[in-house]
């Protein structure tokens, strides 16, 4: 046999755009041709788009998924490639979630997904039966549009494998991969060569490596080729899919696409040899196990995949053994950071068709962190209009105003963040002069257009409002004020902000002479909403939060890496500072700080965080941990206090979550009530059969931490 040139995709598509979907679908088949690729595997779902949810279950989004399948089917575009194209199928009433495997104008094999993703983010159970008659197929009745075109009444539809006239093709989906029995072990104990795997997978920070092993695992010890193609960019929601096709062979890595990027269309190739598959194989265990193995239906199709054993192949594509040893590569946490959020924006941006973002500028590092995120994103549209990206080109030019017929080209990341970011500091008597410097010196390094007001006119007169009507003035606690009357003014400050938001983001296009809106970004990080540390209706209420799934600690380690990366110095400054508020007056004994308001450290929340949901850890059992892991340096009781307090906070600001803006999805421990985390957002906020257990056995714990041990040397 000679060498083959396979192929696996990357697409840009967006839930319910047919007609682009459709268009990114024939320009990676063209490529695919283009690069003499004999075997083309697209994303899960990727006619309709991945995120339609609910969409799934209305007839119209079959419908035109089969119309667009039968226009595909209808061209050459087919024609002497074997092309694995997903969307959902009707067979006997029941939705399924599938891959249609098509040659030649043929439908050969309708694949149904066996395994469903149905945690964390997914709710494919929600729309879709995964099929359970494994190695079981039945006749499934084409559509008459379908058959129209390829002349077939049935065609196969179940758990089948794909023969041709050199290798054995077996289809993975998405979720089959991460679960214990994959059904590539069985396919490949069958003779299976080449694994196909359509996902929809997101991007989490840290989450690629867990992807990767995977892959690799999957070949590793049973040998074979594996094509992995993935979704990309926002489709519609809270998630962004991250691309990263890749290409495995024996356990190696041999073709990576990018994890992030503006294109889209993305297409990962590599010559392999099979011949390198079968020697892999040898093994006796691997063969007797094989050997007992049951049959798979086999589906025949007179085609091969390579063109003889001294075919012509590009050099360029023979990868050889130095790209097998080359390994897979990893962004760092920093840089996903910088790149995920960044794309996301880009493509709700445009996607929307709006004119640009708004940013309220605190002078501290979350809404830094926002506004070098979008920074960030113009630096990728210039590097992509420098490289000629058409469609970011004009995506660019619509989006500042220009006529169709312009040449400008944004190829100046300041210039453009100039005509679509803008940004405003509103200060009062409680904010500083620092803060407003910073703010200042960050927009004017970043080229954005910035604003400065003092809104104490409006705080004033809605305090006095308030005194009219009730002949009551409330005052700040550093006045002589109550705990009620002090949150209440700094909430005034904080939803008026919010106000002036989205006037301002109404209306600064008008101002600068164009048309249009801008989207407002909030800046709550994903540990203040876990401990419900923001005014509800306050700034974080906004249209897209781009670090709303992101930590304080990560955030900080993004802002010092762009600090460098960006050559932004004035970051420092921002590294530097304490996160305050600036909500209650500044004396000369009292300066608001965030961490003494929440009594937590943002450390200790990341924590308290990934206990409560990656650990799935109650009160109770967060504590039975937190022994373990702080005993050395806090006593039992100690660990109980600070455990019961953080419980007592999230349980008490729980219902803020149901309103929080809808932020990108960046990590495991998320408290995001929309889909992510279901809660309920009413606690018995005390949790006194919880937290009793927690103090009795704290009480007869033994006191191992360093301060105990110094006390009894002092002793």
């Amino acid at each position: 046999m000679g060498h083959l040139i396979t192929l696996a995709t990357s697409l840009n598509q967006w839930a319910l755009d047919f007609q682009g979907n459709y268009e990114r679908i024939i320009q990676s088949i063209a490529i695919a041709k283009e690069r003499g690729a004999t075997l083309r595997v697209g994303p899960e779902l990727e006619i309709p788009g991945y995120g339609c949810y609910d969409h799934f279950l209305e007839g119209d989004t079959i419908l035109h998924s089969w119309e667009v399948l039968a226009k595909i089917l209808a061209s050459d575009d087919t024609m002497g490639i074997i092309c694995d194209i997903g969307m959902p199928v009707v067979h006997k009433n029941v939705i399924y979630n599938c891959r249609v495997i098509v040659h030649d104008r043929q439908i050969l094999l309708i694949r149904p997904k066996m395994w469903l993703a149905n945690d964390g983010n997914y709710r494919e159970m929600r729309y879709f039966t995964p099929w359970m008659k494994y190695q079981q197929w039945e006749d499934h009745f084409l559509p008459r549009i379908i058959q129209t075109v390829t002349k077939q009444v049935k065609v196969p539809f179940g758990d089948c494998i794909i023969s041709t006239v050199d290798t054995c093709i077996g289809v993975e989906l998405c979720e089959e991969l991460f679960t214990p029995a994959s059904p590539h072990i069985l396919m490949g104990l069958d003779g299976v060569e080449i694994f196909t795997n359509s996902s929809g997978s997101h991007h989490e920070l840290r989450k690629l490596y867990t992807r990767v092993e995977l892959v690799k695992e999957a070949t590793l010890k049973l040998g074979g080729v594996y094509l992995y193609a993935n979704q990309k960019g926002c489709d519609g929601d809270r998630l962004y899919y991250d691309g990263c096709a890749m290409i495995a062979m024996n356990g190696h890595i041999v073709a990576q696409g990018s994890q992030f990027s503006l294109d889209d269309v993305e297409v990962v190739t590599a010559t392999i040899d099979i011949e390198d598959v079968r020697s892999h194989r040898t093994s006796r265990s691997r063969g007797l196990q094989a050997a007992r193995s049951q049959a798979f239906h086999r589906i025949e199709v007179p085609f091969a995949l390579s063109s003889g054993k001294f075919g012509d192949t590009d050099g360029a594509m023979a990868l050889g053994i130095q790209a097998k040893l080359a390994g897979a590569r990893f962004h760092t946490p920093e840089e996903e950071i910088a790149l995920g959020p960044a794309c996301w924006l880009w493509d709700y941006l445009r996607r929307s068709r709006t004119q640009g973002y708004f940013v309220p500028l605190s002078g501290g590092i979350d809404s830094c962190a926002t506004a070098v995120i979008v920074y960030s994103m113009c630096r990728l549209v210039a590097e992509a209009a420098r490289k000629g990206d058409k469609q970011v080109i004009l995506d660019a030019r619509r989006m500042v105003g220009e006529p169709e017929d312009s040449v400008y080209t944004p190829l100046d990341p300041h210039e453009f963040c100039n005509k679509i970011f803008h940004t405003c500091y509103m200060g009062t008597e409680n904010s500083s002069a620092e803060t407003r410097k910073r703010a200042k010196d960050l927009s004017a390094a970043i080229g954005c257009y910035h604003t400065d007001l003092n809104m104490d006119t409006l705080v004033t007169s809605v305090r006095d409002l308030f005194a009219f009507v009730t002949g009551m003035r409330p005052q700040f606690r550093a006045h002589g004020g109550s705990g009620a009357e002090n949150l209440a003014l700094q909430n005034i400050q904080a939803r008026l902000r919010m106000l002036l938001a989205y006037l301002f983001a109404q209306l600064l296009p008008w101002v600068r002479g164009r048309q249009g809106a801008l989207l407002v970004l909030g800046s709550a990080n994903v540990d203040e909403s876990l401990r419900g540390y923001f005014t509800k209706y306050d700034c974080s209420a906004a249209d897209i939060n781009p670090i709303g799934g992101i930590s304080k600690t990560d955030l900080k380690k993004f802002i010092a890496y762009a600090r460098d990366a960006f050559e932004l110095p004035i970051l420092n400054d921002f590294l530097t500072a304490v996160p305050t508020a600036e909500l209650e007056p500044i004396s000369e004994t009292y300066v608001q700080a965030d961490e003494a308001d929440m009594g937590m450290t943002y450390d200790e929340l990341s924590v308290f965080g990934r206990f409560r949901k990656v650990e799935k850890c109650g009160p109770y059992g967060m504590f039975t941990k937190l022994v373990h892991e702080w005993g050395s340096f806090l006593s039992p009781v100690q660990i109980a206090e600070k455990v019961k307090h953080f419980f007592f906070e999230y349980a008490r600001n729980r219902h803020k979550m149901t309103t929080l803006t809808p932020a990108y999805h960046a990590e495991s421990y998320s408290p995001d009530d929309n889909r992510f985390d279901l809660r309920p957002f009413l606690y018995p906020s005390r949790f006194p059969w919880q937290f009793k257990k927690i103090d009795e056995v704290a009480a007869i714990l033994p006191d191992r931490s360093n301060s105990a041990a110094d006390k009894t040397k002092t002793d």
